[in-house]
């Protein structure tokens, strides 16, 4: 069978007992104290750092811009001295930006201009003379003298005539005019102020401010186009004459005035250390602002100047004072674990208990952390009422992860405080802590009382629904508590983001939940149903090899439910385990009596061999349970369900056989064991051995049953098979009650038909069962005490040889 079994884990389940399996790996060589130390410091500095996170901003602050309302009212926690750094640079700014742009000017570039066309004009006339006096007519070389602008082909056309005096005035008339005043560069215009201050460089006591844009400011550009409209009016020029002036004249006109770079700059900054530091004092307790007021400059200043105190004076002191209070918060939990012990309906231990709720609390912390930052940052993004409120947006915050998760996976107890201890993590980040812990408290109320048990996965979202519908409801009553504005759009997203912090909550648990059934090992209700679906590869084969063991197992899983329920224990869990308990009689079904059909083969086996086989089926039972993956709470059903009783009657034949008794080992017929650990695997072996002996009654009448149940209880608390459970002599007594009336109401007296006969009573005390389905090779016994009991409380049918006629059963020969 273990070929065809297949693996009952899902992949998520596998991921995470890996993960669980590598995180404790390097742990392993401590102590269980040092571990459980070792965890606590770990959650209480995680939680404290995602509370007070020094990457994000202080918890609790509020981002203002001027002329927004202040949301509560602000004082100054200390005395705090604060040079505003922004300010500072604003007003030094400011006075740089008020220093004029400087600009040089030159009032005699245009002479220079004149002076230097002349020059090289003066220079041409000397070369064309020396020329002609010494080689007359030839003008070859008269273009070679020009060295002003435009090269030879200037020369060449300036020397090609001789020009009157009126002309030659009158370009350097135009050339005067153009160059004159204040020229700049295209280029500096860039530089223009409303103000500018010009300091002549010629005459270095005369300075002045021009105010821009001044008419008398000509561009470069357009005072050389100037030189060339006036060069063109000169009327005895021809056109190629008047070319030839402007490009021996253009580059000659150079700006008058220039943007001192270097001068300005000095001055901006002679100005900036002008302006002293900005400081601002605050005293102990002094208000900064109300509530309702409107944001200032001033104050929004004076908030900076406690944010930057904040962030710098007392990050340490606020760090330690979280971690002092969130360590306060694990200690209260750790002893209100401690003290409500065990978890009856899981069996969860205090240390377990507590390694799920710290799990919970960081994540709830981190979840809550992340939400009020989400929440922060959608209002900044509007602007306009209600969207730019960031209380507003903090109601979909999930709340009620950490309780729901502890409600379906613990107990309500237990949630209702990790919803509490959440609440208290929700002021710490809240905007408004006082008002956000209480939302919280409530919603995790709503969260740990709201719902019914976890029978199916769609209990979580249910339970988003419900925790959605609350936190509307309660967001509501909290915008009535704090006064603000009702109007319908408000309401609304109010209502919307209530309604996803439901669903919000839903997706969460219902994620991390298949997650922690697996870290922890704790098995829910709706991972018990799953597992009790008869298309389970191993129900069905349970089902098609060993019939008579499938029809057992459901049978004690009805008398055991029925008990748990009676003592307060896990009635589902003990169901669950009551269908896997046997499964190990798959590898030899036909040994075990009730898959027998008459035939009983262990009438041709030696009693050490028959020992060997029945007791194979638990340790067979377990390594098949651990290949298909089954959790470890109904795998210790299988070994805990027979403890370490022996099997009695085959010692006593094998003792009888042996022609030395002292030749026989007790421990060949014991059981592996351990004893049952928990209440449901003791009952459990109370319900496998009364089922067993129930239906080997021929007779079940109440008397008969009470007679062999109390036997069996009595048996196994004498074989001390209950010493390592918590099982008291009141419950065992209500379990007992239970069995009786559970077996009652199962073998009931059936109504008697008209005309039939039953058979004398008492012919047999052993009666062999009819070859049906429902009874199998099983012997009826007449007589209660009959029945094969051992000492320890085992019911050992398969000792008993079937291989004659049925004839008169000497039980007590054993014994």
């Amino acid at each position: 069978m273990s070929k065809r079994t297949k693996d009952l884990r899902s992949p998520v389940s596998k991921w995470s007992e890996w993960l669980a399996q590598q995180a404790a790996r390097p742990f392993s060589s401590l102590s269980k104290g040092q571990r459980f130390w070792l965890g606590f410091a770990f959650l209480c500095l995680t939680t404290t750092i995602i509370v007070h996170n020094p990457i994000w901003r202080a918890s609790g602050e509020t981002i203002y811009k001027e002329g927004d309302i202040a949301r509560e009212s602000v004082i100054a926690p200390a005395d705090v001295i604060f040079t505003d750094t922004d300010e500072t640079d604003r007003l030094r700014e400011e006075a740089r930006r008020a220093v004029k742009p400087i600009f040089r000017y030159e009032s005699n570039r245009a002479e220079q201009a004149v002076q230097r066309l002349v020059s090289s004009w003066e220079k041409l006339q000397r070369q064309s003379s020396d020329a002609a006096n010494s080689k007359p007519n030839v003008n070859a070389k008269l273009d070679a003298g020009w060295t002003g602008a435009g090269g030879a082909d200037v020369g060449k056309v300036l020397s090609s005539r001789t020009f009157s005096r009126n002309e030659l005035e009158a370009v350097q008339s135009a050339l005067r005019e153009s160059a004159s005043g204040y020229i700049f560069d295209d280029s500096e215009r860039q530089y223009f102020a409303n103000e500018v201050f010009v300091f002549d460089r010629t005459r270095p006591n005369q300075q002045s401010t021009v105010s821009m844009p001044d008419s008398s400011w000509t561009p470069l550009s357009v005072a050389r186009e100037r030189f060339k409209t006036r060069l063109t009016g000169i009327k005895s020029l021809l056109q190629k004459e008047a070319d030839a002036f402007y490009a021996a004249g253009e580059i000659l006109i150079e700006p008058s005035v220039a943007y001192d770079s270097v001068a300005t700059e000095t001055a901006r900054q002679n100005a900036a250390e002008t302006i002293e530091p900005r400081t601002i004092s605050l005293k102990r307790g002094q208000k900064i602002v109300d509530e309702g007021d409107i944001v200032t400059a001033a104050v929004l200043s004076k908030i900076s100047a406690l944010k930057n105190y904040s962030a710098t004076s007392r990050q340490l002191n606020r760090f330690l004072g979280v971690l002092a209070l969130v360590t306060g918060l694990f200690w209260l939990a750790w002893k209100f674990i401690q003290h409500r012990g065990v978890v009856p309906r899981l069996a969860l231990s205090p240390t377990k208990t507590f390694a799920l709720l710290g799990f919970v609390i960081v994540v709830q912390t981190l979840l809550m952390a992340a939400a009020f930052r989400l929440a922060e940052f959608t209002a900044i993004q509007n602007l306009k009422a209600p969207l730019s409120d960031p209380m507003l947006w903090s109601f979909a915050v999930p709340f009620a992860t950490a309780s729901l998760l502890m409600t379906l996976l613990a107990d309500r107890p237990t949630a209702l405080f990790t919803g509490v201890f959440s609440s208290f993590l929700a002021g710490f980040l809240a905007p408004r802590g006082f008002e956000f812990a209480l939302l919280a408290a409530l919603v995790s109320a709503v969260a740990v009382y709201g719902i019914g048990r976890y029978r199916s996965r769609q209990t979580v979202t249910i339970a988003g629904g419900l925790v959605g519908g609350a936190t509307s409801v309660l967001a509501i009553a909290l915008i009535f508590f704090t006064q603000q504005p009702i109007i319908l759009n408000t309401i609304l997203l109010t209502i919307a983001c209530g309604l996803a912090s439901g669903i919000i909550t839903a997706g969460v648990t219902a994620v991390l939940l298949p997650v922690c059934e697996t870290v922890f090992g704790i098995l829910t209700d709706v991972k018990l149903l799953e597992l009790s679906n008869a298309d389970l590869p191993a129900l069905g084969q349970l089902a098609l090899r060993a019939p008579g063991t499938n029809q057992h197992s459901h049978a004690v899983g009805q008398l055991a439910e029925e008990a748990c329920r009676v003592v307060g224990g896990n009635g589902l869990l003990a169901r669950i385990g009551a269908l896997y308990h046997d499964i190990g009689k798959t590898a030899a079904p036909e040994h075990f009596v009730e898959n027998q059909l008459r035939k009983n083969p262990h009438d041709r086996l030696k009693p050490t061999q028959s020992a060997k086989i029945i007791i194979s089926h638990v340790t067979y039972g377990v390594k098949l349970a651990k290949e298909l993956g089954l959790p470890s709470r109904i795998i210790d059903f299988i070994p805990q369900h027979h403890g370490t009783r022996t099997l009695h009657y085959f010692l006593k034949k094998a003792q009888a056989e042996a022609h030395d008794s002292s030749d026989i080992s007790e421990n060949d017929f014991r059981y592996p064991g351990p004893k049952p650990q928990f209440r449901e695997a003791a009952i459990m072996m109370i319900a496998d051995s009364c089922e067993a002996a129930a239906r080997s009654l021929a007779e079940p009448t109440p008397e008969n049953i009470r007679f062999i149940v109390t036997k069996i209880i009595d048996a196994i608390v004498q074989d001390d098979q209950l010493d390592e459970c918590d099982l008291t002599l009141r419950e065992l007594t209500q379990i007992r009650e239970s069995m009786i009336k559970s077996l009652v109401a199962i073998y009931h007296s059936r109504v008697d038909y008209p005309g039939y006969v039953p058979p004398a009573s008492g012919q047999y005390s052993i009666v062999p069962a009819e070859n049906d389905s429902e009874e199998r090779g099983l012997m009826k016994y007449q007589d209660p005490a009959d029945i094969p009991i051992s000492p320890g409380g085992e019911i050992e049918d398969e000792a008993i040889d079937r291989s004659h006629e049925p004839r008169k059963a000497d039980a007590k020969t054993a014994e």
